[in-house]
């Protein structure tokens, strides 16, 4: 990567190996933005002319998230999907900024400098808290939001979400790296999937294979607890943060067309903040899944699919040519 880029000017790239995994009809391209570097994935537009999409993942995740989501939408958007600074394939921010304002200024830097905004903004988890704050703070660069499992504040936290919190303590991270040393990447892949999928049944021998690569690759990356750490006390310092900077406050101010997407086996975000959220967006629509857990992009990607594509279709945005070729 040169380190000659000029500010709010694209580094043009080629696109990257297969060191991350890469799904079929996928590319991976590194992105260099003064003081960070962004991995973004992307599929080839199906035709010219699509608004564009953009995808974040959350604490811990990656690119590799939406996967399974972004074929199902491609006959109606411009698909992309990027890797917050620190995870995937992104290297950490210069500035060592995980905070959930940090996150969203790198997402709206991206947009800036590539010019794609106005885009369709979907976020998971930390990704829902990132894109509700750059919605809020950059109306002009969001058509519409839709939220899966949104960190949004919540006055009691499931207990089951408290070990991802405790993250955020000091000190906490080491001690769980001593106390998992010994735990191979299968252990933690499984433990990962059980805290996040409402049925970890649902997942195929070939995605929890695509997972455990993915977690050996980021086991040998020395900043890898670092990003976590600090991304979720970032959550933690969004959750107490009171007055216009709220993230309820800011939920509040986004005028953008919303689609709220909640799962009833949930166990980090709670389903029953659901009903709190669609009536703090102005301009919502909320789908509840019973069955699903913290990733329904990942575990019902046609259900969320559909839901996306009737977003489009209520506010007008969806055009004749791509209802015709989403097959629903």
């Amino acid at each position: 990567m040169s380190s000659t880029e000029l500010p709010h000017v694209l580094a043009a790239v080629a696109p990257k190996p297969g060191a991350v995994g890469v799904a079929a009809g996928e590319r991976l391209d590194s992105v260099g933005l003064p003081g960070l570097t962004l991995s973004v994935r992307s599929r080839p537009a199906v035709r010219e002319g699509l608004p564009p999409a953009l995808f974040v993942h959350g604490l811990g995740g990656s690119s590799q998230n939406w996967s399974a989501l972004m074929p199902l939408v491609e006959s109606v958007v411009d698909c992309e999907a990027l890797d917050l600074p620190g995870f995937g394939d992104s290297p950490p921010p210069d500035d060592g900024d995980y905070s959930v304002t940090g996150h969203a200024r790198a997402v709206i830097r991206y947009l800036d400098a590539s010019d794609r905004g106005p885009v369709h903004l979907v976020g998971n988890s930390l990704g829902g808290a990132v894109t509700t704050r750059v919605a809020a703070v950059r109306p002009d660069l969001v058509r519409t939001l839709t939220l899966i499992s949104p960190a949004l504040p919540e006055l009691r936290v499931q207990r089951t979400a408290m070990p991802t919190g405790l993250l955020a303590v000091p000190g906490v991270a080491s001690l769980f790296t001593k106390l998992t040393k010994d735990w191979t990447a299968e252990q933690r892949v499984s433990g990962v999937m059980a805290l996040c999928y409402g049925d970890p049944a649902r997942i195929t021998p070939e995605g929890f294979s695509a997972a455990v690569r993915e977690m050996e690759r980021r086991l040998a990356l020395p900043y890898m607890w670092d990003a976590m750490t600090r991304s979720a006390r970032g959550i933690v310092n969004a959750y107490t943060l009171g007055g216009q900077h709220g993230l309820w406050r800011q939920a509040e101010r986004v005028l953008a067309p919303t689609l709220l997407v909640y799962g009833g086996r949930d166990l980090l975000v709670s389903y029953r903040m659901a009903r709190k959220a669609a009536a703090a967006f102005r301009d919502s629509r909320l789908l509840t899944l019973p069955d699903a857990g913290h990733v329904a992009m990942m575990e019902y990607p046609d259900t969320v699919a559909n839901a996306f594509r009737e977003l489009l279709t209520d506010t007008g945005q969806l055009s004749d040519s791509g209802a015709a070729g989403s097959g629903s």
